[in-house]
């Protein structure tokens, strides 16, 4: 929870931010933008060319040791040694009850010269110190060496169907063997970078991390290759048309990876114990109670963030996020429903300021990016 009494913290694109006139607001203890030219036009330029993202917010840690693998694989429900060097894995944090104490990637950078296994992790802005302390307090800190680059790295996002070329044009290496989910160390603007094929939008793209006097360079290079700079706005737009899971709304210590529709992360027959292991298997032997669903609105009524979901007139649910989608032009949202109103076709109704309006339960995710 953010503290009022502290200062929010800034990243050093913040200036270049204010310069093009970004529309400010609080997030997670940063002051963030929340929009540039409009909501609208910097989510479809992510759809149709290419935006950038300042998310340097985002909690940044560097592993390394003769053993990574064997202390971080008890922390997710993930088998994190089917990933090879330059592969990486989205995957979550455990409690002991399966409950999710983040979302996050772990990206494996293989061994150095001393034989040491070098790993990046990179975690949401709001529980960056929550995670930093959750993994300190499970590793064993005389094998591992934890690093925290937080507050020293700019990291952007570029997205869109153009943004690998217009990255190529600042980047030394070859960036089109790079595949999903694939990373290196690469030279971005002449200097060292950490350039890796992930991102929040639906859409192709890299998420760069680079030291902030490059960072700065990299943003102005950027948009001057005419990338369009884009707000927390167009993110949660952008994630939510994916089917993106936000941290805090659609999933938290309350929900597990089964009951969100994150079963594709658990691997309960590749590897052996991890927190909250037995809660999986009970939920795998016996069924989940509720689901993560996606629900299309019939109409423009926007479901918000703790609206209620009904059925047969009873509150049965609740939407965990909402918006009117810029690319479908309906009204979608994600809302947890019992297990047996889950399926595609579905019919439930959500309170909206006191009246009633039918919804329909719909595959996720709703968009998905041409191949």
């Amino acid at each position: 929870m953010t503290d009022p009494s502290q200062p929010l913290a800034r990243t050093p694109l913040y200036d270049l931010e204010i310069g093009l006139f970004a529309r400010m607001t609080e997030f997670s203890g940063w002051e963030m933008p929340v929009q540039y030219s409009g909501i609208t036009r910097e989510h479809q330029a992510v759809r149709t060319a290419a935006g950038m993202f300042d998310i340097s917010h985002m909690g940044k840690f560097r592993l390394k040791g003769k053993d990574v693998l064997s202390q971080i694989q008890p922390l997710v429900p993930s088998d994190l040694s089917r990933l090879q060097s330059g592969e990486a894995q989205y995957t979550v944090l455990l409690n002991s009850q399966a409950g999710i104490v983040d979302d996050l990637i772990f990206y494996n950078q293989g061994q150095d010269a001393a034989g040491n296994q070098q790993w990046v992790v990179i975690v949401n802005a709001a529980t960056t110190q929550k995670d930093k302390t959750w993994m300190l307090d499970h590793l064993d800190r005389s094998q591992v060496d934890f690093q925290d680059y937080s507050l020293h790295n700019v990291l952007i996002a570029v997205q869109g169907p153009k943004a690998v070329s217009h990255l190529q044009a600042l980047v030394a290496e070859d960036l089109s063997g790079v595949k999903s989910f694939g990373h290196l160390e690469g030279t971005v603007l002449g200097k060292p970078g950490f350039l890796a094929r992930t991102g929040y939008t639906g859409e192709d793209g890299f998420e760069v991390m680079v030291d902030p006097g490059v960072g700065v360079e990299l943003w102005q290079a950027l948009l001057a290759e005419g990338v369009v700079p884009c707000g927390l706005g167009a993110r949660d737009t952008l994630r939510l048309e994916a089917a993106m899971a936000l941290y805090g709304q659609d999933i938290d210590e309350t929900t597990t990876p089964l009951e969100a529709g994150l079963g594709w992360l658990v691997h309960l027959d590749s590897k052996g114990e991890f927190i909250g292991r037995s809660r999986l298997e009970q939920q795998k032997r016996d069924g989940v109670t509720r689901r993560l669903v996606g629900l299309q609105m019939q109409g423009r009524n926007i479901a918000r963030h703790g609206y209620p979901v009904l059925a047969d007139g009873k509150v049965v649910g609740e939407v965990t996020s909402g918006t009117l989608s810029p690319t479908l032009g309906v009204a979608i949202a994600l809302a947890y429903v019992p297990a047996e109103l889950s399926k595609p076709g579905q019919t439930v109704d959500v309170e909206i300021r006191g009246k009633t309006y039918p919804a329909t339960v719909v595959k996720k995710p709703f968009y998905r990016r041409p191949q």
